[in-house]
């Protein structure tokens, strides 16, 4: 594959590139490479393993390019092989500038340069999604034509499956079901005519001499103009601040009523729907590259979620969602405290777990790899009293059982001195986290006690030490 891109870049330039480079492709299956002839003649080279999300990408670009959209020049393409030949944008990302320009002034500020370039890219978008929506073959659209009853069913789920699940964020599935409906029901009442990018958030957009261009849209279908502005303002590490957020919305709004009659009211009303759905992809994109690949980085990226997903609860759902709202807020609980940055980087915080093996181990939600994760299933089971079995480990009758246990007590007696050595070390080493699990059989009783009787026990022992619990079955 790569020998026929060579071969199709010789064929446009009239000579074999003097060098290739590999570029980072940020979650995509699709490989792309910089091709270097001089320092004034480059191209990016694509390998793009989906022939259908190839044809889709080739068309679209020729059409946006023919209106004329700010998107790359494809010079040539074999599209047998699934490669292709388009003009060398730079590395310049948008999330990359606002990331450097944070260097200087924080990592929650954001800097007037950058909302400055964040104003250019909603005053284009409104041209992607009205004067593009006028020129797309939708029948070349992937993998759906419309974001749909199915579209909008599938980013659930995957929510469901790749995240809630992964991250063992306890559910009724029946009723989170329900909740699934009456958010689908709620998004297909927005007018859906336009075209809708898709992943039009911060990463997609390249910086060129001050004005931004766009890549990634193969994945643009038709839908309603909500969801690429809820993309780019909740683009979970772009981190925007809310006051800056709500003028960049105003912004886009007065771009948006150049081209049609807007209800702002009415948009406003709808967009926050909007912006559940695309968190939710997001976070299921997270938990399927972070828990599920073990692409860590990727886990750096929920706090920030978590962070915006707490806004909106306090601000008020759409429509009621009860199952989905507690499952929203155990993870601002779980995410938005372990994401405390200011704290934890002045100290060591302890994140004690209880699970079931039937879930699997627990996940890494800290992002470091490390900690323990201690077996509980050798010690006597409350489960086997049918008058505990209803109970949990932070029941008094339970806690009595296991606390009179010798079994127990010795098992509390090695872990105990295994994890206050390594708290003291961490602390002396200014490490700032440890996550210690415990598992048994059902994730009830044992290691909701141990967990417990760890936390308090830290908390007690260790004033500095922020300790914090999550218990999977509970």
């Amino acid at each position: 594959m790569k020998e026929r891109l060579i071969g199709l870049s010789g064929d446009y330039f009239g000579r074999r590139p003097d060098m290739i480079l590999e570029m980072a492709a940020d979650g995509s299956t699709r490989k792309y490479f910089r091709l270097v002839w001089d320092r004034d003649t480059t191209a990016v080279g694509a390998i793009g393993p989906d022939h259908d999300e190839n044809r889709a990408f080739l068309a679209f670009a020729k059409a946006f390019r023919e209106v004329p959209l700010p998107v790359p020049e494809v010079y040539a393409e074999d599209r047998e092989a699934g490669v292709w030949l388009e003009e060398d944008l730079g590395d310049t990302t948008l999330f990359k500038a606002l990331t450097a320009a944070r260097v200087e002034c924080g990592e929650d500020e954001f800097p007037s340069e950058i909302e400055g370039l964040y104003r250019k890219v909603l005053s284009v978008l409104p041209r992607f999604q009205i004067i593009g929506n006028e020129v797309i073959d939708y029948r070349l659209a992937y993998p759906r034509q419309a974001f749909d009853r199915q579209s909008i069913r599938w980013d659930l789920n995957y929510f469901k499956y790749h995240f809630l699940k992964l991250a063992h964020i306890q559910f009724n599935e029946e009723r989170l079901e329900d909740d699934f409906d009456c958010l689908t029901e709620h998004l297909l009442g927005a007018a859906a005519d336009f075209f809708l990018y898709r992943d039009f958030q911060s990463r997609n957009i390249l910086i060129r001499s001050g004005e931004p261009w766009f890549i990634d849209f193969q994945g643009g279908r038709k839908g309603a103009l909500h969801y690429d502005v809820a993309s780019l303002l909740y683009d979970a590490k772009a981190n925007i601040p809310p006051p800056v957020r709500d003028a960049l919305l105003d912004h886009y709004l007065d771009a948006l009523s150049e081209h049609l009659e807007v209800d702002r009211e009415r948009f406003r009303n709808e967009f926050v729907g909007f912006v559940l759905i695309r968190l939710m992809q997001a976070l299921g994109a997270y938990g399927y590259r972070g828990f599920f690949e073990r692409r860590r980085r990727f886990l750096e990226s929920v706090p920030y979620a978590a962070r915006n997903l707490d806004r909106l609860l306090t601000a008020g759902l759409p429509v009621e969602l009860p199952e989905l709202e507690t499952a929203f807020r155990d993870i601002v609980n779980r995410w938005t405290k372990s994401e405390s940055r200011g704290e934890s980087r002045r100290g060591l915080a302890v994140l004690i777990q209880s699970f079931s093996f039937r879930d699997g181990y627990p996940p890494d939600l800290e992002g470091h790899g490390g900690g323990f994760v201690f077996d509980c299933r050798a010690l006597p089971n409350p489960h086997r009293d049918p008058e505990l079995r209803d109970l949990t480990g932070e029941d008094e009758a339970v806690v009595d059982f296991l606390e009179r246990s010798v079994e127990v007590q010795e098992f509390w007696t090695n872990v105990r001195g295994i994890v206050e050595a390594h708290v003291e070390r961490y602390v002396d080493r200014g490490f700032s986290s440890l996550t210690v699990s415990f598992g048994c059989t059902g994730g009830q009783h044992r290691s909701v006690f141990l967990a417990g009787k760890l936390a308090a026990h830290l908390s007690a022992g260790y004033p500095h030490v922020e300790v914090r619990v999550s218990h999977g079955r509970l």
